[in-house]
């Protein structure tokens, strides 16, 4: 009979993320950037969403955007075209950032004179919550089209996030989208979760946003 050889594996790839993560955070809080790591399903609205964030931040802060996609240039030359300086990330072929892959975005893109960094991550619910990109917080879109139930089926993503955008709210006489479910299938995964219900389209809902933006912005500062 053969011999089994037997591997102990004594740092999972979770764990080596994590410590680059806490490297990220660390250069980050250094150099006083805030980094908010955006996540959403296509066609949520992170874009059109992120973009008005940015208007409505105005002159306050110096921002810096991380569009990160497979592959493609559109969404950094939409932020190019807005005046917003930004730099594309291609992914490889990977379904979201991960630590190591921010961690060399840092240095391409050099954000250490931003005082605000997005990151507008790769579309998908899954694989994006799963990965500590060293954020300083990570924040979820989910438009009112795909439902209030989604806490339900992707919980690690409303596990992770600190605030939740509920955008299109424009669209409620079209779609069902129960606030009260919703809101409570949120808190029972993150009680301490922010939930905001705006449109990126009219504007509306977005003062409380940008409020709490703001705080968390300045409270990082400190």
């Amino acid at each position: 009979m053969s011999e089994i050889r037997v591997i102990d594996v004594n740092m999972g790839v979770f764990e080596l993320n994590d410590q680059i993560a806490a490297e990220v955070r660390a250069r980050n809080k250094a150099n006083g950037t805030f980094m908010l790591n955006l996540m959403a399903s296509p066609g949520s609205g992170k874009t059109t969403t992120l973009l008005r964030t940015i208007k409505e931040l105005g002159d306050d802060y110096k921002i810096g955007v991380m569009e990160a996609d497979i592959d493609a240039t559109v969404d950094a030359e939409k932020m190019d075209a807005a005046g917003v300086r930004s730099i594309q990330i291609h992914t490889g072929g990977e379904c979201c950032m991960d630590a190591a892959m921010t961690m060399q975005a840092l240095d391409e893109f050099e954000t250490s004179d931003l005082d605000v960094l997005f990151m507008e991550n790769v579309g998908n619910l899954v694989c994006t919550a799963e990965q500590d990109t060293g954020a300083t917080v990570n924040v979820e879109i989910l438009s009112i089209p795909e439902g209030d139930d989604k806490p339900l089926k992707y919980p690690l993503m409303f596990t992770v996030c600190q605030a939740v955008i509920v955008n299109k709210i424009d669209t409620r006489k079209y779609f069902r989208f129960d606030d009260e479910a919703f809101e409570q299938r949120v808190h029972a995964l993150n009680p301490d979760s922010k939930i905001f219900f705006l449109s990126s389209k009219t504007g509306e809902g977005f003062d409380e946003w940008i409020g709490w933006l703001r705080e968390q912005i300045d409270a990082a500062k400190k």
